[in-house]
């Protein structure tokens, strides 16, 4: 079922007292989203759908109008998510990476929500947590941005989870940033936030180079501050797994990441099976072959990327709740 934002945080806290990370898929077609559902249903694991500006806006979703991408994105999630066989299935809808001069729009949408027709009846659906992407933000910036969301969460009388995040791909955050950003908004909306995205020495996308500044100390110290300014646990977001070694990442949740984003490496896989498909039936996509049209519809595409997917979504979920 797909998760409101008072579900979500305590699916979070759960995850967190018991030293797990919840996967955090940015899925950019309803066929990765039906992979994830199916990864997620087969494991018994909650996952988080991510969805980023370029998805709202691309030809699958909004089709250049990112709000009415949303509102797409949401009723087709929703729809899957709350029907069988993904009913027991807890899912939670990210908005990731939303910037640019729409981003209140697009967000004030995600928090208020659409009615959609669900399996024969009306329900409100609406985001399970809420982030904006801050890198072209200065601290103030962000600050208002932030605030900016609760209001309209507070207009709306509607739930508000979120993830505040500093400069993920800018090395490792300072102590100091970190307490001006957060003791801001809890001064003010005392809360709302439940993942803190800190930098912690990865980037979006993959390094040559790896990743020699991140460390579970870094991981831990920033929990542990969040921890002192808010007064509660809050479970930190990883942003740019996708070149983290399987023990680093066990370290880090260990040490406090709750969530962990990928995006890079799923695109990867997704990408290389359809290559490979089409490389592979290019025969039968003559059209005097008697397969052709079973082979051209994007079932069989999708049906073979599936395939070679759904084992990866499955191992790195294994990995992230110790199952």
């Amino acid at each position: 079922m797909l998760l409101d934002p008072v579900q979500s945080r305590a699916c979070i806290a759960k995850a967190l007292r018991e030293g797990r990370a919840i996967l955090a898929v940015n899925a950019d077609s309803p066929a990765a989203i039906t992979d994830c559902l199916e990864a997620a249903r087969r494991t018994g694991a909650p996952i988080i759908i991510e969805t980023s500006l370029w998805q709202l806006t691309g030809h699958s979703f909004g089709a250049g109008d990112p709000v009415r991408g949303l509102v797409r994105y949401l009723v087709q999630l929703s729809a899957m998510a709350n029907a069988e066989p993904y009913r027991e299935t807890r899912v939670l809808f990210h908005t990731d990476h939303i910037k640019g001069p729409e981003t209140l729009r697009i967000l004030g949408a995600a928090i208020r929500g659409v009615e959609a027709n669900l399996c024969g009846s009306t329900a409100h659906v609406a985001a399970s947590s809420i982030s904006l992407d801050s890198s072209e933000f200065s601290e103030e910036e962000n600050i208002r941005h932030i605030c900016t969301l609760c209001e309209i969460a507070s207009e709306a009388q509607r739930d508000l989870t979120l993830e505040m995040e500093a400069g993920v791909d800018d090395g490792l955050t300072p102590p100091e940033v970190t307490k001006r950003l957060l003791s801001a908004v809890e001064e003010k909306h005392p809360g709302r936030i439940c993942l803190w995205a800190p930098g912690l020495g990865t980037r979006h996308g993959f390094s040559a180079e790896g990743y020699p500044e991140f460390s579970a100390e870094a991981v831990a110290s920033q929990r542990a501050l969040a921890r002192e300014i808010a007064g509660r646990d809050i479970g930190i977001a990883l942003h740019g797994s996708s070149g983290l070694s399987t023990e680093k990442l066990r370290e880090a949740i260990t040490a406090g990441v709750v969530k962990v984003n990928w995006s890079s490496e799923s695109l990867l896989i997704r990408s290389r099976a359809a290559a490979e498909y089409y490389a592979t039936h290019q025969a039968e996509l003559e059209k005097t072959h008697p397969k052709w049209k079973a082979t051209a519809m994007d079932h069989g595409l999708q049906s073979y990327i599936s395939e070679c997917y759904l084992p990866r979504v499955i191992e790195r979920m294994e990995l992230l709740t110790g199952l």
